[in-house]
């Protein structure tokens, strides 16, 4: 599967936000509405695709990627880059993590060298942490948004 990103179009953005997770990633489905998609085309998502110009999955940076949430247990204070991504629902838990996780970091790193990244992620997605540790991301700080723990994540530059 080769990757590309690209600027996040209207289609692509109706595309995601139609998309549909099982039980208990259905805490990253989304709501198709105006505000929703105008957020998916302000400038900090891009959409990936594979070479056939079909959406695979996408990612932002920037505040989009960070739970408001964690603003009141002060876990987005250090300086870095937050990402947040989404794959098609599809794709995942067959083995595609690695490369498209991979995929992002390299165009992160194009555009910002050098530069601490940080995620956060559900604690319950024993998946995704799995896969941010393969690359080198270290467990920081874990708070509540309501009944789901998130935990932050960081991989330090160089």
């Amino acid at each position: 599967m080769n990757l590309v990103t690209k600027k996040m179009t209207e289609k692509n953005a109706i595309d995601i936000l139609t998309w549909k997770y099982e039980k208990p990633y259905d805490l990253y489905n989304n709501v198709l509405s105006g505000d929703a998609i105008l957020e998916l085309l302000d400038g900090s998502y891009k959409v990936i695709t594979d070479t056939h110009n079909r959406t695979v999955g996408y990612f932002c940076l920037g505040r989009a990627a960070q739970v408001p949430a964690g603003d009141q247990f002060q876990v987005y204070k250090a300086d870095c880059i937050d990402v947040g991504i989404g794959m098609k629902p599809e794709l995942t838990g067959k083995g595609n993590g690695e490369k498209f996780f991979s995929h992002i970091l390299e165009s992160i790193y194009q555009e910002h060298p050098n530069t601490d990244i940080r995620l956060t992620v559900a604690t319950f997605n024993e998946r995704a942490i799995h896969l941010y540790e393969k690359f080198g991301f270290i467990r920081l700080q874990t708070f509540n948004r309501e009944t789901t723990e998130f935990i932050t994540m960081i991989k330090h530059k160089g």
